[in-house]
């Protein structure tokens, strides 16, 4: 065995990139609805991300977070001035499965209680904490036993949320709309009942807003949109431009005794500086606002009687589309036939997740892409 093991590699070599675009070796051209992650928030090698980077990486390229620097600092300060609320308390680590298990060690020192609240369907990261409070067996089998105290209830089920935190529950852990359980968005009043919940009982109200955050629903943040804030939120995926950058943002009362925690990486330098010009990008070219432009445009269309589609389901650009068992088959013939890049969620469901800076054009061409793949399929 040689090389990469973890990932099945597709047969397209990526070499390049630029705005909503990838390119192969052979300059062939791709419309990346997915294909980043969700990473490129602001598009492939933003011209102010890029001139950041190369600025900081010529002055310096790394100091332990011990030691105040002004790149560091400059986050810092950006990401306490956009939290929601008065989540001004700022933890940076390297990938959203860290900030998540930041966030549940957080919130079991600050509350000295152990249980961890979850949905059942979603997913918080692959590394063993996180792993713990993510639903899926495919994820969970191979490396169980997991971290215990993990107690998974229906996403959406107020009831059912309420029976089961309780007095020795330190955390109740959310997606505002779960992405890889199925583009599921939280339903109306669920999010508020979790605020009351953990209100009641004393446990912090954690939102992993690391699919969801930085203007992809519409708003800066999806729970700004239901009105709830939490005690604690986690942001990735699009935080660095495309470089790796997480943040947990916590009130003063979770962070005033978040116990013993580090990392050799928190806040590199250079990573700061793509993230802190990220921040900048997406307030200054408005991205939320054309995010949920495009995405009402975007689903619009997709819920038309042309398509052959179940349902769409998401907000903003973050949108599932339904189509049947065979959402991998409709993926490959789009990226293959087609020039979309897009993702799954589950089996059932094709997961469009572009950089929030397309245009209507974009959209249009990955509903004309979708049509004729699904043609290609049933054929």
């Amino acid at each position: 065995m040689t090389g990469g093991f973890v990932y099945s590699e597709k047969p397209i070599r990526i070499e390049r990139g630029e705005g909503v675009h990838l390119y192969d070796g052979d300059g062939t051209e791709y419309l990346d609805f997915g294909a980043s992650y969700g990473v490129a928030a602001v598009g492939h090698c933003h011209p102010e991300v890029v001139s950041a980077v190369q600025s900081q990486v010529e002055r310096l390229t790394f100091v332990q977070a011990s030691y105040p620097n002004a790149a560091r600092d400059g986050l810092y300060d950006k990401l306490a001035a956009v939290a929601p609320g008065d989540l001004d308390d700022v933890w940076l680590c390297n990938s959203g499965t860290e900030a998540n298990e930041a966030a549940l060690k957080f919130a079991r020192s600050a509350t000295g209680d152990s249980k961890i609240v979850a949905a059942r369907d979603g997913f918080h990261g692959r590394t063993m904490g996180s792993l713990a409070a993510t639903w899926k067996p495919k994820y969970r089998t191979p490396f169980e036993p997991l971290a215990g105290g993990v107690e998974f209830v229906p996403y959406g089920d107020e009831a059912a949320l309420a029976e089961a935190v309780d007095d020795e529950t330190a955390a109740v852990l959310l997606e505002p709309i779960q992405g890889e359980g199925g583009v599921n968005p939280a339903p109306e009043g669920y999010l508020q009942a979790a605020r009351e919940a953990a209100d009641d009982t004393g446990a912090a109200l954690i939102f992993d807003e690391i699919q969801t955050g930085l203007g992809r629903t519409g708003a800066l943040w999806a729970c700004e949109k239901r009105g709830v804030t939490p005690d604690v939120l986690t942001s990735a995926k699009g935080l660095g431009g495309g470089l790796p950058v997480a943040a947990t943002l916590c009130a003063d009362w979770v962070a005033e005794d978040a116990g013993p925690h580090g990392s050799t990486f928190s806040g590199g330098p250079v990573v700061s500086a793509a993230a802190e010009a990220t921040l900048s990008v997406l307030a200054d070219e408005d991205l939320p606002a054309n995010a949920a432009e495009v995405g009402e445009h975007l689903q619009s269309k997709l819920r038309g009687p042309e398509l052959p589609i179940r349902t769409v389901r998401g907000e903003g650009l973050l949108v599932g589309v339904e189509v049947g068992r065979g959402a991998n088959a409709v993926l490959k013939r789009l990226a293959m036939n087609h020039g979309v890049l897009a993702l799954p969620a589950g089996r059932s469901v094709v997961r469009l997740l572009p950089p929030l800076t397309v245009e209507q054009s974009h959209a249009d061409e990955v509903i004309d892409a979708l049509g004729a793949a699904l043609a290609e399929v049933s054929a």
